[in-house]
């Protein structure tokens, strides 16, 4: 499979429309991380490189660090969710007709489930660094790129959600210990994510009706 970080995004976006099980969901999200990173990176800069904003400065030096680390790990982590996913597809595929295959396949489907879950868990907690850096970035940042901003922050709010669904879905059923913890993690990114994507939606609103 090719890597989606040297895909064109008309490349990605025909890869995505395809009937084949990878990419999906996940990788979309991991995509979506990239570029929520990129636009916190920009914003981050025009903020530093204007002596009006030194009151942003550390707001933006902040934003623009998580922000370099979601460029540097959205794509990557989308090619590995979806590498995890085709482990899934792989184990569902082994053989069935014996007791022994049964249990073997049966193992292979759950060790892979758990570890697909993995590169989305990940996505949804760089989404959420980011997010937590972005109401300050809105307040104190560059007003002109506010609604970049905001755009940033949907953008974050996408892959966060959009990871925790795919790691949800790969822990269904699993009532390991790890499974567990996992659940309980994901309840706590999706109620931070709504904070911090809401406080940064409310700028953004308040700045645009003046």
């Amino acid at each position: 499979m090719t890597s989606f970080k040297d895909s064109t995004l008309a490349e990605f976006a025909l890869e995505l429309a395809s009937d084949a099980p990878t990419p999906g969901g996940g990788s979309a999200s991991g995509v979506a991380l990239s570029q929520a990173g990129a636009l916190a990176v920009m914003v981050a800069d025009l903020t530093t490189s204007r002596e009006r904003y030194v009151e942003g400065y550390d707001a933006a030096n902040q934003a623009k660090q998580v922000g370099l680390q979601a460029m540097l790990h959205g794509n990557d982590l989308a090619d590995r969710d979806a590498s995890g996913y085709d482990a899934v597809v792989a184990a569902f595929k082994l053989p069935k007709d014996t007791d022994d295959e049964k249990a073997i396949r049966k193992e292979a489907i759950a060790s892979a489930s758990i570890g697909a879950a993995g590169p989305p868990m990940e996505i949804s907690e760089l989404a959420l660094s980011l997010l937590e850096t972005l109401p300050e970035l809105a307040r104190l940042g560059n007003q002109n790129a506010i609604t970049d901003v905001g755009v940033s922050s949907l953008l974050a709010s996408a892959a966060c959600r959009g990871g925790l669904f795919n790691a949800q879905i790969n822990i269904i059923g699993d009532e390991s210990a790890a499974a567990q913890a996992m659940n309980v993690r994901i309840d706590e990114i999706r109620s931070a994510c709504s904070e911090h994507s809401r406080a940064v939606m409310g700028l953004v609103n308040a700045a645009l009706e003046g």
